[in-house]
C-alpha cells in the first residue's frame, strides 16, 4: 500500500497584502488533497506586522493575530500554532505565498537580504532541509526559503518569476535565482527537494496559470516524498 504523505502548510495570516494569498493557499491545500496527501495547516500565535484595508491597499491602526487569520482558510479549528509544531512528524513542507510570508514570517519585506526571520518559522523550515525532506515555495516564499538556506549556510536554485526587483537581493544571500516566463512554471533544485512557482509574483497571472502552477510543484513535492 503506498505512504500516505503527511504535508505540513504553513499560512502566513489571511489576505495577501498582509497575509498569506488566499488563491495560492486554497490552491495549495486542494492540489495536496488532489494527490491523497494529509495535510496539517500551522501558523504563529502572534500579531500581524500590519493590517492593511484590501478595498484601498491602505494600512489601518488595527492588531490581527496571524493564526486567528490563517484559520479563516482553514476553517475553524483547523490551523495549529506553530509553536506546537513537531517537522519530525511531516512528510514534507509547502509554504503559500502573499506579503504576510515577508512581513510576519520574515522582515524581508522591509529589509531584503538583510533582513531577519522569525525564530519559530526559522527552526520549522530548517528542520526540512536539514532532514532532507521536500519544500515547496509559491510566490514570495521562496525570498524566505532564501533566508532560512542563508541562516544554514546553504546554496540552492529557485524562482520569483521574472526576476525583476527581487532576484538581487536573494542573490546577496547565496541562492541562484532562474527567471521564468510565467505562473505555470516551477523550477526544481533536485539537491535540495526544493520545488518554487511564482504564482502572484505576476500580478496580472490568469487564476488557471496560478492553479497550474502550484499543482505542478505540489504534485512535484509529493513525488519526492520518501
Amino acid at each position: 500500500m503506498a505512504k500516505v504523505p503527511n504535508v505540513a502548510v504553513l499560512l502566513s495570516g489571511c489576505g495577501h497584502v498582509d497575509g498569506a494569498e488566499i488563491r495560492e493557499a486554497v490552491f495549495t491545500l486542494l492540489a495536496l488533497d488532489q494527490h491523497g496527501a494529509r495535510v496539517t495547516c500551522f501558523a504563529p500565535d502572534a500579531p500581524q506586522a500590519e493590517v492593511v484595508d484590501h478595498r484601498t491597499g491602505t494600512r489601518k491602526d488595527a492588531v490581527r493575530n496571524v493564526l486567528e487569520e490563517a484559520s479563516r482558510i482553514a476553517r475553524v479549528g483547523k490551523c495549529m500554532d506553530l509553536a506546537k509544531a513537531d517537522p519530525a512528524q511531516f512528510d514534507a513542507l509547502l509554504l503559500p505565498g502573499g506579503a504576510g510570508v515577508a512581513k510576519n514570517f520574515c522582515t524581508f519585506a522591509r529589509e531584503g537580504a538583510a533582513g531577519t526571520v522569525r525564530p519559530d518559522v526559522l527552526k520549522f523550515a530548517s528542520a526540512f532541509f536539514e532532514a532532507c525532506k521536500p519544500v515547496g515555495a509559491i510566490c514570495i516564499a521562496p525570498a524566505l526559503v532564501a533566508m532560512v538556506l542563508s541562516a544554514l549556510g546553504r546554496k540552492g536554485t529557485l524562482t520569483l518569476g521574472s526576476g525583476e526587483g527581487v532576484a538581487g537581493a536573494v542573490g546577496k544571500l547565496g541562492v541562484t535565482h532562474k527567471a521564468v516566463p510565467s505562473a505555470r512554471e516551477i523550477v526544481i533544485d533536485e539537491g535540495l527537494k526544493l520545488v518554487t512557482t511564482p504564482a502572484y509574483m505576476y500580478d496580472d497571472a490568469r487564476i488557471s496559470d496560478v492553479w497550474t502552477g502550484i499543482e505542478r510543484c505540489c504534485s512535484e513535492v509529493l513525488a519526492r516524498v520518501q
